[in-house]
């Protein structure tokens, strides 16, 4: 779908805000791959730096669709936490 992709350059681009808002306006609407919807919102919050509300993302892509590519986005953002926060865990 050509929205997505005008969305995916948005993110790459860094224009979070707009392309969360696309993202939103999806979700709204009867579009049926809400899977692809939850994993670029995602990317979008990571692109961001707002951690918690990519995992929550990625976790509501893979609740759609086990196969989604937030599987793989959403781990790779835990080694990333796991990596810069391991003194949280030795408190």
């Amino acid at each position: 779908m050509e929205q997505l992709i005008t969305i995916k350059e948005l993110i790459s681009q860094g224009d979070v805000t707009q392309a969360l808002e696309q993202l939103d306006q999806l979700l709204e609407s009867d579009f049926s791959a809400k899977d692809v919807v939850y994993y670029l919102r995602g990317n979008a919050y990571r692109k961001q730096g707002n951690w918690q509300q990519a995992l929550n993302n990625y976790q509501y892509a893979m609740d759609l669709n086990p196969e989604s590519p937030a599987r793989e986005a959403r781990r790779m953002v835990m080694d990333i936490l796991n990596f810069y926060n391991k003194d949280m865990y030795n408190q």
